[in-house]
């Protein structure tokens, strides 16, 4: 295994990585904007208000975007276990 193999496993790992946590990065994000908006126009500084919403949005992200992201993750694996022959040989 050279070490460009390497540095290209571990790119296309890196990939894969941040597409799949993308979507739940993503509505965390929007979720704590609306939260702390909310917040700030209402004066409420409440802990739980800022959890809870984003657990269910994540959640609910996770519910839509699992399909998807078990997908990624399992065909990059089979690319990976078709590819152990190349890379040892």
């Amino acid at each position: 295994m050279t070490p460009t193999a390497v540095i290209d496993l571990g790119r296309q790992a890196v990939e894969i990585t941040l597409l799949v946590s993308a979507p739940l990065f993503l509505a965390a994000l929007i979720t704590g904007l609306i939260v702390s908006i909310f917040q700030a126009a209402t004066q409420i500084n409440e802990m739980t208000l800022t959890f809870v919403p984003k657990v269910v949005a994540i959640f609910i992200t996770l519910v839509l975007a699992g399909p998807w992201m078990i997908t990624m993750i399992t065909d990059f694996m089979r690319r990976i276990f078709s590819g152990i022959p190349a890379m040892i040989g």
